[in-house]
């Protein structure tokens, strides 16, 4: 920059280019930076076009426990006062915490969750037949197992869950609930060709399909067909897992014992001071 030459005056700006801007940093960027700058960034903070997008990933360095990060994670949905379009989270997700989300969510359209090991079948389930308008879907390395599950879907297809496999429940779901859907990645999840082949079927618009590491796929023959000729982008199976946030042997890393000790400390943080209060006080 030249001698002389200004820098802008970013508190000039307007409020709805402040408010875009913010919206690109991580919940906890914003609550424990950009709010803090002065008082005009702070009243912007509390817009709910600050919050149409919420992004907490690996939030775990912040010192909080997986119960404050749930409570900031359902302060920030509050504040977005139903405008919520896309939200990521990794780890900490649970159950209440994504119907929570769901029901506060009419306009959401993208929802990613990873290593959230808390999750599974039944859960994610009811809240897909919340969620008719999502887009884009991406689950990583949740649990997505355990017992059979009762069919949610609607009476319409009777038949589609006593057809399957109960690692198809999930797969089902989607396909019943999301028609609008662009974007799916199951990265590791065990649905089989069935499953897949109820998305085809009831996706029309899906360009995006991401299924590495889905050991129970086989796309070849008339599935690959069908994939190649509906699919703009297919990542298969064996597919490199390179771009992948987590390398597989660092999420392997990652198991249920790992978490249940990343979510122990349930009611306090290590920092010694709240980190709820710290963020909305």
């Amino acid at each position: 920059m030249n001698q002389g030459q200004e820098y802008p005056n970013w508190l000039e700006l307007p409020p709805e280019l402040t408010s875009s801007i913010l919206n690109r940093l991580g919940v906890m960027e914003i609550l424990e930076s950009a709010q803090k700058v002065c008082r005009s960034w702070r009243r912007i903070c509390k817009e709910p076009l600050t919050w149409s997008k919420i992004d907490m990933r690996n939030v775990g360095h912040m010192g909080g426990s997986s119960h404050e990060l749930e409570k900031i994670c359902r302060h920030a949905v509050e504040r977005s006062q139903g405008g919520l379009v896309e939200i990521e989270i990794w780890h900490f997700a649970t159950h209440d915490l994504l119907n929570y989300i769901a029901d506060s969510s009419s306009k959401l359209r993208s929802l990613k969750l990873a290593m959230c090991y808390l999750i599974e079948n039944e859960g994610l389930i009811e809240v897909i037949a919340k969620l008719p308008l999502l887009e884009v879907l991406e689950v990583s390395y949740c649990s997505l197992s355990g017992e059979p599950l009762e069919p949610i879907v609607p009476s319409s297809c009777p038949n589609q869950m006593t057809l399957g496999n109960n690692c198809d429940d999930v797969a089902l779901a989607i396909a019943e609930s999301m028609p609008g859907l662009t974007r799916l990645q199951l990265f590791g999840n065990r649905l089989t060709n069935f499953g897949l082949n109820a998305i085809l079927d009831r996706c029309p618009n899906l360009e995006y399909l991401d299924l590495r590491q889905c050991i129970n796929v086989d796309i070849v023959g008339d599935m690959e067909r069908r994939c190649y000729e509906r699919i703009k982008v297919l990542r298969r199976p064996n597919d490199p897992v390179d771009d992948y946030p987590y390398g597989v042997s660092d999420v392997d890393e990652m198991s249920e014992e790992y978490y249940d000790n990343y979510s122990a400390a349930s009611d306090y943080s290590d920092t010694g001071e709240d980190l709820v209060s710290r963020c909305f006080g």
